[in-house]
């Protein structure tokens, strides 16, 4: 349960026991990367889990552009965001995955990838908190606006 899958080549900066190291240069795909390294070069095994979450929304929402929403203006995270806090979570999801047999198996992972996706590291939860997160019908933490948001970073665009 030690998630090293950023950007793959990512993984060999850690040694075995390492929680977290610091890099001189950054790398990784753009949309994938955490704030914290962005910011400071700062990479985790909480930025895997961001790089997760947004992974996670993306295979729910079945898109990869940029931006979304009814002017476009909002990113993916925005956008589910948005219609997960307005209580159209659903309208997010891809109309190709099938989820007759229960809808909240959608919304939770909804849920799951925004609060992988969270501003600050440690408001994201760990893998095996993840997997018992999906096994299980506990409520999960409050969530935050996204990182990255535009409304947090006016002009990011």
């Amino acid at each position: 349960m030690k998630p090293k899958i950023s950007d793959f080549g990512m993984a060999r900066i850690f040694s075995k026991d390492e929680q977290e190291a610091n890099t001189a240069k950054i790398v990784g795909t753009y949309g994938y990367v955490s704030p914290e390294y962005l910011k400071k070069g700062l990479y985790s095994v909480k930025s895997d889990m961001y790089s997760f979450g947004v992974l996670l929304l993306q295979i729910i929402g079945g898109k990869v552009t940029r931006y979304y929403g009814e002017h476009e203006n909002l990113t993916l995270m925005e956008y589910a965001y948005e219609l997960w806090k307005e209580g159209r979570g659903t309208e997010f999801a891809d109309p190709f995955l099938d989820d007759t047999a229960s809808g909240c198996k959608i919304l939770r992972c909804i849920q799951i990838g925004l609060l992988c996706v969270q501003e600050d590291a440690n408001d994201r939860p760990s893998a095996l908190e993840i997997s018992s997160m999906l096994r299980s019908e506990t409520i999960l933490a409050t969530i935050k606006k996204p990182a990255f948001s535009t409304e947090r970073y006016p002009g990011a665009r």
